[in-house]
């Protein structure tokens, strides 16, 4: 009895030094785990989720914002963008000018057209892009757009159109032609068809003559047939009155007659024609007026025989006419037998003044209705052009005082 008491409290002291023993191997072991997880590169999140579930919750939060942050690096990353040039006709435009600019400026760069009129930008910033477009012989192009984060742009083809070209064309007329033409027009005025009526001008804006016309228009009027028979008429009417009766009579007195009352047209025509207006620089034609006033046409015709045009387009005193019926006067006071040759030139001067301011009236009302023009003179088209001319005349008239 003594002995089973023995082995039975040996068997529970036994017992009771295993279960500390075990007790012990359980605490290293837990130890041994708790190093390990403190030691372990795992993420805190997973960590905290293993252990404690319930405290996740502000992980939770911080978990999003972590996993974003990696989107605004996504969102600049460059793309790229390809298109191609063509001409009018549909072909390829090889070497043309590309040039890529950002919105904000701060991005800029230029490539040409290959041989298959592509170009092509690479690395471009994101966002709102301009293409400009120069090629020689054409005008600018241009094109816009939005490119995306790491996208791939496809511009549609780009049609170059044909540049526009502006010239400015000034169309300078030599006066010298201009007035040669208008001469040639006047040489063919002929009232009733058969009258010279070479000095007048129904162009209110008429070039002015040079001196090579002037004499040109002298020599045409004086040496004009008409002029002729008619200073033949006005001897044989001087002959028939016995006027001049120094010259005699006969042949012989005839052509005295003749010689000098020709001499007298011919010496007038080019002093008050040709010479004085030359020297003066004056127009010694007449300038229909043709519009206005009844009044207003009757003092331009009475007073053509002392104011004048001169070649500057001002309107002045008509020296050249003045001093060639004078000069004139004197000149066929040589020929005629006269006792007092002073009066016989102020007299013929001045009758010479008032004939000339009479041909005016006549070339101002009745002349032009019995002129006949050359076929490219229309009168309808001359009426628009004195018209207009006298609209645009910035140097008016004389004004009566």
């Amino acid at each position: 009895m003594r002995a089973r008491g023995t082995l039975t409290s040996d068997i529970g002291g036994f017992s009771k030094a295993y279960r500390r023993w075990l007790l012990r191997f359980a605490m290293v072991m837990i130890s041994c785990g708790s190093m390990v997880n403190a030691q372990s590169p795992v993420p805190a999140e997973t960590r905290s989720g293993t252990s404690n579930e319930g405290s996740s919750s502000p992980n939770t939060n911080t978990s999003p914002q972590k996993t974003q942050e990696p989107a605004p690096q996504a969102a600049a990353k460059p793309g790229s963008i390809i298109g191609t040039i063509l001409d009018q006709s549909g072909a390829v435009s090889v070497g043309t000018v590309v040039r890529l600019t950002s919105e904000d400026k701060s991005f800029s760069r230029d490539v040409v057209s290959g041989d298959n009129g592509q170009f092509s930008f690479w690395n471009v910033p994101p966002g709102h892009f301009n293409l400009s477009i120069n090629s020689t012989g054409f005008g600018n192009q241009t094109f816009s757009g939005e490119l995306a984060p790491e996208q791939a742009y496809l511009v549609p083809p780009i049609v170059l159109s044909i540049a526009t070209v502006v010239t400015d064309v000034r169309v300078t007329v030599d006066p010298a032609e201009v007035a040669t033409e208008e001469v040639k027009e006047q040489e063919h005025q002929r009232v009733l068809g058969f009258i010279p009526n070479f000095y007048v001008t129904y162009r209110a804006d008429a070039a002015p003559l040079t001196t090579k016309l002037k004499f040109q228009l002298a020599w045409k009027s004086s040496t004009d047939p008409v002029t002729i028979l008619g200073t033949a008429f006005l001897a044989g009417v001087q002959q028939a009155g016995d006027q001049y009766s120094e010259f005699g009579q006969g042949a012989q007195g005839y052509g005295k007659r003749f010689g000098a009352a020709y001499a007298g047209v011919f010496a007038s025509t080019f002093l008050s024609g040709a010479v004085f207006p030359s020297l003066l620089k004056q127009d010694p034609r007449y300038f229909y007026k043709g519009t206005g006033s009844t009044r207003s046409r009757i003092w331009r015709a009475v007073a053509n025989s002392v104011i004048c045009k001169g070649d500057n387009g001002r309107w002045q005193i008509n020296y050249s006419n003045i001093g060639g019926t004078f000069g004139g006067a004197a000149v066929t006071s040589t020929y005629y037998p006269t006792k007092n040759q002073a009066a016989v030139i102020l007299s013929n001067g001045f009758i010479r003044l008032g004939e000339s301011s009479l041909a005016g009236i006549f070339q101002e009302f009745v002349a032009r209705k019995l002129t006949k023009r050359s076929k490219g003179q229309s009168p309808e088209h001359t009426d628009s052009t004195d018209v207009l001319a006298t609209q645009h005349n910035s140097v008016p008239w004389p004004k009566k005082p």
